[in-house]
């Protein structure tokens, strides 16, 4: 299993675990950089520490700041759906990557 494949797992395991989302983001929003294949990304990390440590590779004032997971589940998946984002779970490293999948997926993995 990849890194990633790790990490993505891990998201997944943690938030059924505290029903809890982490995402970083500071007076402007959230950043949404793009993937390899240059589609937007909104990435969220399942735990303090992982957000953390993205907010602190990306600087700007960026912080973690968590969401509950019912709300992601029934708001924020929608919008980013309707936006055309792609869902980033557990990014991290030096460059922030990691697996990214649509809201639907998701969604499918959670219910799965």
């Amino acid at each position: 299993m990849s890194q990633s494949a790790a990490h993505a797992d891990a998201f997944f395991r943690d938030i059924a675990r505290t029903g809890v989302v982490w995402q970083v983001r500071d007076d402007q929003g959230s950043p949404s950089p793009t993937d390899e294949s240059g589609a937007r990304v909104l990435p969220y990390w399942s735990t303090q520490a992982r957000a953390a440590r993205a907010a602190k590779v990306w600087g700007g004032g960026l912080k973690p700041a968590s969401l509950p997971l019912a709300h992601w589940v029934e708001r924020e998946l929608a919008g980013i759906e309707k936006d055309g984002f792609l869902v980033g779970l557990n990014w991290s490293g030096p460059g922030m990557t990691g697996f990214a999948l649509t809201a639907r997926e998701v969604l499918a993995r959670l219910s799965g």
